[in-house]
């Protein structure tokens, strides 16, 4: 079930009020998680229940994007914000340090609360910030074009188009290898989650400037590229390595941009055996849940093995 919370965010203007929408379950060390630009947090839905048998998941939608309110105005929407901002949400709800994982801008914004000690553990799942200028170019050009499609077309047409597997895949196509394995309620829900972003121009518009070039070290980091990714293109996962060398970079073979959906096991798994090489916090263990998931038999751990990633 959908729940809000309301933090403060020390600005450049001063302390801000703003308020975000989340979604909890499960029961252990927290996990948060991070979706990527014009998304929101049911992108993650493929993969929860499995993460909850073992965490307290918390998936959010970011400022600006689904349900959540944008930035106060006047507040950027860069890294130097958000990051400290989700720190802030954190502290809302009770929990300090989570696990974090994130795709695309999420894993930017995970990569960077690792990287200022807001986090225990960090897995980026085609993390931004590791591209050549021509590759930036080339994504944002390619995000920009989803937005006007999804700002084109009439609710009824992407209702319509939702409805077969060359319709979900003409919607989805760009950030998913099996766009047909969506639900057509995911991919309206998706594609007006995407056209309704308040924050997708300002997040551009910082981003254009972005480039990762920090370590993380001290806390288990794992970056994680599709093979099938047609907006971040696999090999910025290799600069990502070189970037942080003590990270594991594994290849996710067959899955796209959003990896959850085309590959919800083995991203799981990949979760999993990150968030297990951080040290535990017993505090955590003790800490009350929102929500307490019971989890049926698919949802016990895998068996570990994690697959490199090949260029």
């Amino acid at each position: 079930m959908t729940a809000t919370v309301s933090f403060t965010i020390d600005s450049p203007l001063g302390p801000r009020t703003t308020t975000a929408a989340y979604e909890r379950k499960g029961a252990g060390e927290p996990l948060l998680l991070l979706h990527g630009i014009g998304h929101h947090f049911q992108a993650w839905r493929p993969v929860t229940d499995v993460l909850a048998a073992e965490y307290d998941v918390i998936a959010v939608d970011l400022p600006g994007f689904g349900v959540s309110e944008p930035l106060p105005h006047g507040v950027p929407y860069d890294l130097g914000t958000i990051a400290p901002a989700l720190g802030a949400l954190c502290a809302a709800l009770g929990v300090e340090r989570p696990h974090v994982a994130g795709n695309s801008l999420g894993g930017l914004l995970a990569l960077e609360m690792g990287r200022v000690g807001l986090a225990r553990s960090v897995t980026a799942l085609s993390p931004a910030g590791f591209w050549s200028e021509a590759e930036r170019r080339y994504a944002f050009t390619a995000l920009r074009a989803m937005r006007a499609g999804a700002r084109a077309l009439p609710h009824s047409a992407v209702e319509r188009l939702s409805r077969s597997a060359t319709g979900r895949a003409a919607l989805t196509g760009s950030i998913y290898a099996r766009p047909g394995r969506r639900s057509p309620g995911s991919v309206v829900a998706e594609t007006v989650a995407l056209r309704e972003a308040t924050g997708f121009e300002p997040t551009l518009a910082a981003g254009g400037a972005v480039r990762f070039t920090a370590d993380v070290p001290g806390l288990p980091v794992t970056i994680a590229w599709g093979s099938r990714d047609r907006l971040l293109l696999r090999r910025q996962g290799v600069r990502a390595k070189h970037t942080i060398p003590g990270a594991r970079l594994v290849r996710l073979p067959g899955a796209g941009h959003v990896p959850m959906n085309d590959d919800p096991a083995l991203v799981a798994r990949v979760i999993l055996d990150t968030a297990a090489l951080a040290i535990p916090d017993p505090a955590a263990l003790t800490t009350p849940n929102a929500v307490t998931l019971t989890t049926p038999d698919t949802g016990k751990r895998a068996n570990r093995k994690t697959t490199k990633l090949s260029q």
